[in-house]
């Protein structure tokens, strides 16, 4: 494995809480968003210029449209907005989840078919990661936006991401600081045997912290960006292994993903909302790319809806 170098991308791009990293590789450019002030940003490579706009709810994700725009989560609502807009704060409502629920839409990406799979947590308070337990879950929706749910009883929904023969899904659940698998059937959209592939355990919250966001590499191994511990772990999800760590300069690590011109490029993302000591941390709420890692991650899919 090489040895990696890391760097500020964008210094203190993120008011809140920096998240959801997507690479567009038809427009070379990093979507983000941040979290708490409803941000919605784009970072285009090419002109080094970037664009966004904050609502007035949390936003979860945003992810690239086959329609156009960007879809995002918005609350508990899946929004359509056009960030080139003369008004990009003008957004269209496409549906609505977790009717009965106070939750929202966290973490979310789409499958290798272009159907967006997103997850839902409990609002927090003051301290970051403590929700109602059990009030998440995990819906997928369809290109046409009929949603089915498709795993309940969540504490808070995070990362996720795909095997390249689409076989396995992996996702965690913050909370019980686990990563899952499930069998996976792209063809009916379905999930199902669910098994715990990494244990954080107890003990291990100072070095460990809570698993968030994830994505995986083209050796089949899972990055798993880890908040509280200043750090991105990778390991084997076949047998649970630790194999490299990755230290930052902010504690409240929140999520990572492949991009660059040749997918070879990790973007992680952090959050500065409630962080502690944060004289201490000027680079919390920055974007950091890591480069020379030896491995590559592959393209992100875009919503086909």
């Amino acid at each position: 494995m090489a040895s990696p170098k890391i760097d500020c991308l964008l210094k203190n791009c993120c008011e809140t809480c920096g998240e959801g990293p997507h690479w567009d590789v038809a427009s070379q450019s990093l979507y983000y968003v941040d979290i708490v002030c409803g941000g919605i940003k784009r970072w285009n490579s090419v002109t080094g210029e970037t664009k966004g706009v904050n609502l007035d709810k949390q936003v979860g994700f945003v992810i690239p449209s086959d329609k156009g725009g960007v879809v995002a989560g918005y609350d508990k609502h899946m929004i359509r907005v056009d960030l080139d807009a003369a008004d990009p704060s003008a957004f269209t409502k496409l549906l609505t989840v977790d009717q009965d629920k106070n939750t929202r839409f966290n973490d979310a990406k789409c499958d290798a078919s272009g159907r967006l799979w997103a997850g839902t947590m409990g609002h927090e308070g003051d301290v970051p990661g403590v929700v109602k337990t059990g009030d998440g879950s995990l819906y997928s929706i369809e290109g046409d936006l009929s949603v089915k749910h498709q795993v309940g009883g969540i504490d808070l929904s995070n990362g996720m991401d795909w095997t390249d023969d689409n076989s396995i899904m992996y996702f965690i659940d913050s909370v019980p600081r686990k990563v899952y698998a499930f069998d996976f059937n792209i063809a009916e959209g379905s999930v199902s045997n669910q098994r715990t592939v990494v244990e954080f355990g107890e003990g291990t919250m100072a070095t460990h912290g809570l698993p968030d966001g994830m994505c995986i590499d083209n050796e089949g191994k899972i990055w798993v960006a880890c908040f509280s511990s200043s750090t991105v772990k990778r390991f084997d999800p076949e047998t649970g292994k630790l194999l490299q760590e990755l230290k930052f300069p902010a504690t409240n690590i929140t999520s990572v993903g492949f991009g660059g011109k040749n997918l070879d490029e990790l973007y992680v993302t952090c959050s500065k909302h409630n962080c502690p000591n944060p004289d201490s941390q000027p680079l919390a709420g920055s974007i950091f790319r890591v480069t020379e890692l030896g491995v590559k991650g592959r393209a992100p899919n875009n919503f086909k809806g």
